[in-house]
Formats: structure tokens, sequence, C-alpha cells
């Protein structure tokens, strides 16, 4: 009969890669693989992005990466589509029968919420600093300026109009201010974000009051 061993296999420390690959759900690794990405594309120019560091960084093997994403590119297309990804109509924060000046605030809270939350990767890939002239990057940020000015033209009430395409190209020309904004605002530190709501608070406004009329022939 063997003698019994005294020694005892200790479980993975809580922060071990081994521990998180062995307890995540796919869904959870796919997201914590996305998070990790988000940040190190944000960091460093797309080629000094390595999948190995990126693999090594968010606790899972190499080949999960490839599993779920593809090659790079197609990973920094999923960043791509999650730094353009709006939020949900409910969770905007305007009710219906509130004021004008309301609806618009809140337009630039979730604005704002969405840069804040990724920082210096929705400058870059926003500003197509990331993997350079590719034309599906430009794809999806071209579907997301309209998708946004969809929202924004809902948001103002303003979705039934007669001109309404108009207004939408007035809005997606907005778009432009908001990215120059959001590069002031998180890169240059030009402007903290109470005056970045309000230069684009400011804006939409006359935009919306002023513009839009001369546009549909009202004023």
């Amino acid at each position: 009969m063997p003698a019994h061993s005294n020694t005892t296999i200790e479980p993975a420390p809580a922060d071990d890669p081994r521990s998180r690959r062995r307890r995540l759900e796919p869904d959870e690794r796919r997201a914590q693989i996305l998070t990790c990405a988000i940040d190190m594309f944000g960091e460093r120019p797309y080629a000094a992005v390595s999948t190995a560091e990126l693999a090594q960084r968010a606790g899972v093997a190499r080949g999960l990466i490839n599993h779920y994403f593809g090659n790079k590119r197609d990973l920094y297309l999923a960043v791509v589509r999650r730094m353009v990804t709006l939020p949900r109509p409910e969770v905007l924060g305007a009710p219906a029968g509130t004021t004008l000046r309301e609806r618009i605030d809140a337009s630039v809270e979730w604005l704002l919420d969405t840069i804040g939350e990724h920082g210096t990767t929705w400058v870059k890939v926003t500003g197509l600093e990331g993997i350079g002239d590719d034309p599906e990057v430009q794809r999806i940020l071209d579907e997301a300026d309209s998708a946004a000015a969809d929202r924004v033209v809902q948001m103002m009430g303003l979705s039934d109009s007669l001109h309404s395409e108009q207004l939408r190209a007035l809005v997606r020309c907005y778009g432009g201010l908001v990215k120059a904004a959001g590069r002031e605002w998180i890169v240059r530190g030009s402007l903290d974000r109470a005056q970045t709501h309000a230069l684009l608070a400011d804006t939409l406004t006359t935009l919306i009051t002023q513009s839009f009329p001369k546009v549909n022939g009202t004023n």
C-alpha cells in the first residue's frame, strides 16, 4: 500500500489568472477581454498593442482572444462598436413633457457619460487615430453618427417633422463639435466637464431653435 503523502494542494489565489479563467462564464470572459482591449487601445497606438500582452492582462489564454474576436483588427472593431454604442432610451433621463432645454441637457449628459466612461479610447477611436484609414471603421462610425442623430432628433420630439432628414444632417454636423469638445476635455484638459456641457448644450439649443427653423422654412 502506498504511503499517504502529507502534501496538500492549495487553491490558486483569487487574483491568479488560472482562477479567473476557471470561474468566468464565456460572456464574462469575453467582456473581460474587451474591457482590457479598450484600456490598452486607449493607452497606446494600435500597432503597439500585443494580443499576447492583452491575454496576460486579461488573465486568459491567448487562444481565447482569437476564439471570441478573431484577429487583432476584429478585436479593434469590437472596441469601436463598444465606443459608439448608445444607451437605451429609457436611461437617458428626459421623460416626455419636459422642456426643450431639459431634453437637450439630458442628451448632452449621455454624450458626456459615454465620452467620460472610455476617455482617451473614445477620442482616438472616433477621431480615426487607431487603425488608420480603415473602411470598416469608417462605416461603423458613420452608422453611429446617424444613430446618434436619430436619437437626438427623437429626444427633441422632432422625429415627425417634415424636414426631419435635414435636421438629422445638422445634428450629424454637430457631432463633429462633440468629438472636438471631447478632445479638449479628455486629452487637452482645456475644458472641464461642466464647461464642455455648457458648450454642447448651448450649441444644440441654437441649432434646434435658430438653425433648424431656417432649414425648415419657418423662419
